[in-house]
């Protein structure tokens, strides 16, 4: 019964969000779930430090290596990847109970891992959030102040990566007007959100 779940949600759609650090994907998600009464956001798995403001649990429940590679030793992961020298996952779980409640399911998880899920599940939908130019994409990492000098390098690096990952998207959202990005968005979900048999 549970992989009939994974393989071919009955109710709830699965929406893949994905876009380089700094493209403001969090915020916007954040958002729109206000307006979006039928969404949920998975809590995915991660090795990365918990950052200031952080809760454990809300956005991401935070592991240690140990724990994570024992969650994919037990074949209890959706996806993973190393992202920026850290693993990040999907917990099958999580999909599970919200799509069963009939609910569609915000997954914000980077570019390999989205097309991971997309290849299981083939009516999920992908959205890819970034901005109007590299630049912006540092300025807004800077300004931030959560990472490092060095790490903010290293996400820059993979920023380059992830744009070539662009044409696998059903969907690109510039948000270089964020109330305009965030509109876009919440209309995207709430129509496609009622397609649920495809795209």
């Amino acid at each position: 019964m549970e992989k009939d779940v994974l393989k071919k949600p009955k109710k709830g759609k699965i929406f893949i969000i994905s876009g380089p650090s700094g493209a403001g994907k969090s915020t916007l998600i954040e958002d729109a779930l206000k307006y979006l009464p039928n969404f949920e956001r998975s809590v995915s798995v991660t090795t990365r430090p918990k950052r200031k403001n952080e809760e454990q649990n809300k956005k991401y429940c935070f592991l240690n290596e140990d724990e994570f590679k024992k969650m994919i030793k037990s074949d209890e992961l959706l996806e993973y990847a190393d992202y920026c020298g850290f693993f990040y996952g999907t917990p099958k779980k999580n999909v599970e109970s919200i799509l069963k409640k009939g609910k569609n399911l915000i997954l914000e998880i980077e570019v390999k891992g989205a097309v991971q899920i997309k290849e299981k599940i083939k009516n999920s939908y992908m959205i890819f959030i970034t901005t109007t130019s590299f630049t912006e994409l540092e300025n807004r990492l800077k300004k931030r102040n959560t990472e490092q000098t060095e790490d903010i390098k290293n996400r820059m690096k993979t920023a380059a990566i992830e744009l070539e990952y662009q044409k696998y998207y059903d969907c690109i959202i510039v948000n270089n007007n964020y109330n305009e990005a965030l509109l876009n968005l919440i209309y995207i979900l709430k129509t496609q959100g009622e397609n649920k048999d495809g795209l």
